[in-house]
């Protein structure tokens, strides 16, 4: 089947730093992809307010995604990519090519798919260790500013944006509860030495709304069984992520989707493999090496 038989060599779904890896090394290779991404270009960079583990000098996610845009525009003036606007829901793989499915109905063919559509926010009705109204609005700590945090914010999980908000606001005084599962453990060793951090190890959390003010009771059964109430003013998101998988991927017991369990024609990239290893220098890596694995097995060089 000749190139001109599919509607790119390499589809990529996602434009974040994955997705956009994947770009620049396709081209370099030759390949002519298409790149499709429901949101904005860097994804989740956009809002991130600190960067200290990506080389290059870059200190905000803002920053980095703005300079992603423009690989791609680079690419698009050079022929070799087309970013197309749109939400994939499905993919699948075929013997001499790889399908993917938009919400729109449309269907695109290609000889390999590198899916690096992330992560989205767990919520806490999804947490095994929270009970919790389904109405409960928590809003994300990454999003909280330090003019928001009030006296007795208490926040949902110890997951890595912890580290990213503390980052961020280096002069910010305010004290943030963090209610720890055991899970988490692993991820507070990295900022358990800010003074700012009121580190609370817990079992499991009811959080239900208090009957004397507009804000919450927080229920919390310590790893010995102990409980113990706090009226809490603010409740705060940051209990994680789960894999953004589209439908025809393989996943493994916890729902992330390792490249090595794909069809050989479609490679995941960045945070949708794995829960642990979801760093943006990582992802980029990933991204580069997911063309790279189809390229060197033939299967973006040969139908």
């Amino acid at each position: 089947m000749s190139s001109s038989s599919y509607d790119a060599d390499v589809l990529i779904v996602g434009a974040g730093p994955a997705g956009v890896s994947a770009a620049v090394m396709a081209a370099s290779l030759k390949l002519r992809t298409i790149v499709v991404e429901a949101g904005l270009t860097g994804g989740k960079l956009n809002v991130v307010g600190a960067l200290d583990n990506v080389p290059g000098g870059w200190s905000t996610g803002p920053d980095l995604a703005q300079a992603l845009v423009q690989d791609l525009q680079r690419l698009r003036d050079g022929g070799w990519c087309t970013l197309l606007q749109g939400r994939a829901v499905a993919v699948g793989g075929q013997s001499h090519r790889a399908e993917l499915t938009l919400s729109s109905g449309q269907v695109l063919t290609s000889r390999a798919i590198v899916v690096a559509t992330g992560v989205a926010s767990s919520t806490p009705v999804e947490a095994d260790w929270v009970t919790a109204p389904e109405d409960l609005i928590a809003p994300p700590l990454w999003r909280a500013t330090p003019d928001s945090i009030r006296e007795r914010t208490y926040v949902l999980g110890a997951d890595r944006p912890l580290g990213t908000w503390l980052r961020a606001y280096p002069k910010a005084s305010q004290t943030l509860h963090v209610l720890c599962p055991p899970a988490d453990e692993y991820k507070i060793a990295e900022v358990a030495g800010d003074d700012r951090l009121r580190i609370v190890p817990v079992s499991h959390v009811t959080v239900t709304r208090s009957s004397f003010d507009d804000g919450w009771e927080v229920e919390v059964k310590d790893r010995d069984g102990e409980r113990k109430i706090y009226a809490v003013t603010t409740v705060l998101n940051n209990l994680g992520n789960k894999p953004a998988a589209l439908d025809g991927l393989a996943q493994g017991e916890d729902g992330y989707c390792p490249p090595g369990i794909q069809h050989p024609r479609i490679r995941t990239a960045g945070d949708l493999r794995s829960k642990q290893y979801q760093r943006i220098a990582i992802a980029q890596g990933s991204g580069a090496e997911a063309v790279l694995a189809g390229y060197y097995s033939s299967v973006v060089r040969h139908a």
